[in-house]
């Protein structure tokens, strides 16, 4: 909602439209992408494949979202808008990795 404030400077009127940001953006829900454990494909195509997958993660990211995947089960790759998680769900499956998304709480 938008909030209009008169302000007086030197004599002259003017309005100035205050943007109140909580009110006016429409938060849509975030979704996670995550990679689960994979016992078949080597630790080296699973972090490469996520790299090609999701261009802005560092090897590092890469390396340590695999790690989390192999030592507890599941890794969380990304959170996003509910396209782009599932573009990235879908691209890792075809890759034959074990991927899901599920709504951010």
């Amino acid at each position: 909602m938008l909030s209009i404030k008169l302000e007086q400077s030197i004599s002259i009127n003017s309005a100035v439209i205050e943007k109140q940001p909580a009110e006016l953006k429409n938060k849509s829900p975030k979704y996670k992408v995550l990679l689960h454990n994979d016992p078949v494909n080597s630790m080296e195509y699973v972090t490469l494949s996520l790299r090609e997958v999701v261009p802005q993660l560092s090897e590092q990211d890469a390396i340590a979202i695999m790690l989390e995947a192999h030592n507890t089960g599941i890794g969380l790759v990304i959170v996003c808008d509910l396209e782009p998680a599932e573009f990235y769900s879908e691209s890792l499956k075809s890759k034959g990795i074990s991927s899901s998304i599920e709504k951010e709480d």
